[in-house]
């Protein structure tokens, strides 16, 4: 049954399962850092290496979580599975926070062991929640139906509704200044406390609703117990409303069994490089040796046809300049939290300065506000046959996101670390960087949902979020270059960083490089994917 907007219901159950559960995640990356550099006393590179471990780990553990809906559990086990291992994830850290003794020089361990296994928890019920849920989006339309992009971006709106009110909710009950403008760790547990109730409510609102309005086209329950598998194929489609799909078993047995083995092997050599270039940072060779070894996983399959091998190509390329996306944009919950609490002027009037974490509802503010206005754009061009193809769009959002470091960089231009400078700099760049967002981010959702073969759905969901793994793990790193007065300048790639316009400049020019290389080759990735190139009129 449609809604009166001319979308399934079912949309509006996975944007509600989806808004709470992006409430809850947000809520804590706001406090995330904060909540490290003064309860638990680590220093901000420790803290950025952390942040960008956990926020990589978030979006690796959906290679997990789709094989296993694929194979064994269903989307509908795995997304409640998933919920309800982050509310737990949640309520660790909530207690960990609540372990906190003002004025303490030291962490106990316990505090320590509960803050480390709340985030594993999170992480893990991430990675069964995440592929899952948005991959069902799209199997709610028939094959080829016009209104997927437009639903992606509803679907995305709803992912912003919980971002927007996460920071403002749990910012308020967790970031709390004392007479003197000193943060008061002891606070930060009840806002882990919300981000965990926000977790139940998701996970509450798919059960109720999933069975009556989670359906696909004919009427049938998506997301269902897969019923019986394919030998040596790497996984079974994606959503299983009845027996595996008569395109799969019709597939010719393939060799990825063959191939394990020789995976495996290229896995270690690439981990054993990738860690001993990145000194031995286990998490992160993990990352991007999973990001150079998964497409090859994909690849090995026999089954697929020179066309669909054609369409996971491009899904591959983009993945990779996804990276320089992320590696730059996801330093909101860090280096730019960093700079929102001690060189932003947050002072609105002599008795109230806005908590910092404040700052990390903007973006989702502004995609609240500008999506529709991107979806009108997207469809007024596209009747006149000038929508740019999502190649083309994501480069436009690589050079907004380019455009946003080069504002806040002159913003602090000059500017020592005494000095604190206006909110609209931060405010003005995140709003370059919405835009960028809406050109980049839908967009891949929408695109790997077209362009996956049906039995290989959520495992390339998996690779486009292992891609934003690999950014934000990349996030963490540039984020630990963030300069700190009294320690040494940091360097990268032999540029010397003496302050924060240095700084900025860094993500200025690998956004800016990304989105030009990527111009020039949206021509050729549109003609793979059977997009026709938009012409001057």
């Amino acid at each position: 049954m449609a809604a009166s907007t001319g979308h399934p219901k079912g949309l509006y159950v996975l944007f509600a399962t989806e808004m709470w559960e992006r409430f809850s995640y947000y809520g804590m990356r706001a406090l995330l850092a904060l909540y490290m550099a003064n309860a638990l006393l680590f220093d901000k590179a420790l803290t950025s290496r952390i942040y960008g471990d956990y926020t990589s780990l978030v979006y690796l553990t959906p290679l997990l979580g789709g094989y296993m809906a694929d194979r064994y559990w269903g989307n509908r086990r795995s997304i409640l599975i998933g919920g309800l291992m982050m509310a737990l994830g949640q309520f660790s850290l909530f207690a960990s926070a609540s372990l906190y003794t003002p004025g303490q020089t030291a962490v106990s361990s316990a505090q320590m062991a509960l803050f480390f296994l709340g985030l594993g928890m999170l992480i893990f019920g991430n990675g069964f929640f995440k592929p899952n849920i948005s991959s069902m989006v799209g199997t709610l339309y028939p094959k080829g139906d016009s209104r997927i992009d437009a639903a992606y971006t509803i679907f995305y709106m709803g992912i912003n509704l919980g971002a927007f009110f996460s920071p403002l909710v749990c910012g308020t009950l967790g970031e709390v200044y004392d007479a003197s403008g000193n943060i008061v760790p002891s606070e930060f547990k009840w806002g882990f406390l919300a981000a965990g109730i926000g977790m139940l409510i998701g996970s509450l609102t798919f059960e109720l609703f999933k069975n009556k309005y989670v359906v696909g086209p004919e009427g049938a329950a998506l997301g269902a117990k897969p019923e019986r598998t394919v030998e040596h194929s790497p996984v079974v489609p994606v959503n299983t409303d009845s027996p595996v799909r008569t395109e799969t078993i019709a597939q010719p047995a393939t060799s990825f069994a063959s191939q394990l083995p020789k995976l495996i092997g290229i896995f270690v050599v690439v981990y054993a490089a990738i860690a001993w270039f990145m000194n031995y940072d286990w998490i992160g060779a993990l990352v991007f040796s999973a990001m150079v070894v998964m497409p090859m996983a994909v690849l090995s399959d026999a089954s697929l046809t020179s066309r669909e091998r054609e369409k996971i190509y491009v899904i591959l390329i983009l993945s990779f300049f996804v990276i320089f996306f992320w590696g730059a944009f996801e330093q909101a919950g860090a280096s730019l939290t960093f700079f929102a609490a001690e060189q932003t002027d947050r002072q609105l009037t002599a008795s109230y300065s806005v908590p910092a974490s404040y700052f990390q509802s903007a973006n989702a503010l502004f995609i609240i506000i500008f999506a529709p206005i991107f979806a009108i754009i997207w469809t007024v061009l596209g009747k006149r046959g000038l929508e740019p193809s999502s190649p083309l769009k994501m480069s436009i959002g690589l050079m907004f996101l380019a455009v946003g470091y080069l504002i806040i960089a002159f913003g602090v231009k000059g500017v020592d670390a005494s000095t604190k400078v206006s909110m609209f700099w931060l405010i003005t760049m995140y709003l370059m960087h919405t835009f960028g967002e809406l050109c980049l981010s839908p967009i891949g959702l929408a695109l790997v949902n077209k362009l996956a073969p049906a039995r290989f759905a959520s495992l390339l969901m998996a690779v486009w979020f292992l891609a934003t793994a690999a950014g934000n793990k990349f996030a963490g790193v540039l984020s630990g270059l963030y300069p700190e007065p009294g320690k040494p300048a940091p360097h990268f790639v032999g540029f010397e960083i003496t302050g924060l316009y240095e700084f900025f400049l860094i993500f200025v020019v690998l956004s800016a490089a990304a989105s030009l290389v990527l111009f020039f080759l949206y021509r050729k990735l549109t003609t793979m994917m059977n997009e026709p190139v938009a012409t001057a009129a």
